[in-house]
């Protein structure tokens, strides 16, 4: 859940960095990291998943102006291209999963699609409807990874998708929470259902889920999504107007996207981070953090330091 309209964006700010800044803009070649992919297996069968994701939230939730769904059309083309797979949405985005379907549809690259959605409503056969709408706004045969949004109702929702699981009509399931709420009861639901992904918010300064919900997600064998890696855009406030530090360069790092995220895929347990934008440019500093290294212990330490410092 990124890219609140209402917080100023990193192009404002990273343009008051002089020549730093400059030099970030200069094109994509400079914003992408070097090797290989990044991967992280499913604990759910091994699959591996490219460590950076896409929401959707706001950015996709557009209307049918042909400018708008063109900028979107060119973003998953660019988030493919550099080696994307997961999408992440939800009936909650608004229009979102229409202009993704409508999007998909123009794209070649979409058969790498790892595609995850929610349900979010009350009572079974609502969320059943829910779930096939969305398997037909998105245009797919079925989806990768259901999820119970914001754990709405989830003693309704996860027998079902139980049992789409074991029909083969789903591939995975999980829950998700957001804006760090509902620990506690997430936490109860890892140690007692059978989760394959879960799905949290976790970033450079919102660390709590480190201190009991990584770890169980670990040691139960379920998948992290983390959700909320630029807090809403307000990481980028934080660093309006600061270089990147030294050690940047020593993960393959051209702007503060790109150590925000590694930052968040560095963790073990994390599996994917999603970060959402409307803008290409931003999708492609985003796609920089899937290759190139990734912090240390050592290192994750002084990046929390450095960032608690400003």
């Amino acid at each position: 859940m990124e890219g609140n309209p209402r917080i100023p964006g990193r192009r404002a700010f990273l343009a008051r960095l002089g020549g730093l800044g400059a030099a970030l803009w200069l094109g994509p070649g400079l914003a992408a990291g070097a090797g290989p992919v990044i991967t992280r297996p499913i604990p759910a069968g091994g699959e591996a998943l490219p460590v950076i994701g896409m929401g959707t939230w706001i950015t996709f939730d557009v209307g049918s102006d042909p400018a708008e769904l063109d900028t979107r059309v060119e973003i998953l083309r660019t988030f493919f291209a550099r080696g994307g797979a997961l999408i992440d949405s939800s009936p909650m985005y608004g229009r979102a999963e229409a202009t993704l379907g409508h999007c998909l549809g123009r794209v070649a690259e979409r058969a790498v699609l790892f595609g995850a959605t929610k349900v979010w409503t009350r009572g079974r056969a609502a969320g059943i409807r829910q779930m096939e709408r969305s398997r037909a706004l998105w245009g797919v045969e079925r989806f990768d990874l259901m999820q119970v949004h914001n754990l709405l109702d989830r003693e309704s929702h996860l027998p079902v998708l139980k049992e789409w699981k074991a029909e083969g009509r789903i591939r995975h399931l999980g829950v998700t929470t957001s804006h760090g709420r509902r620990h506690a009861e997430l936490e109860r639901l890892l140690r007692t259902e059978p989760l394959d992904f879960v799905q949290l918010t976790y970033n450079i300064a919102d660390r709590e889920a480190e201190a009991r919900l990584l770890p169980l997600a670990a040691e139960r064998g379920v998948a992290v999504i983390a959700n909320r890696p630029f807090q809403g855009g307000r990481l980028f406030q934080a660093v309006r107007g600061r270089p990147l530090p030294a050690w940047a360069a020593e993960i393959g790092c051209a702007n503060w996207a790109q150590v925000f995220l590694k930052f968040i895929v560095s963790h073990p347990a994390v599996t994917v981070a999603i970060p959402a934008t409307s803008q290409v440019i931003h999708m492609e500093e985003n796609m920089g953090a899937l290759r190139g290294a990734l912090p240390d212990a050592a290192l994750r330490r002084r990046m929390v330091a450095a960032f608690e410092a400003l």
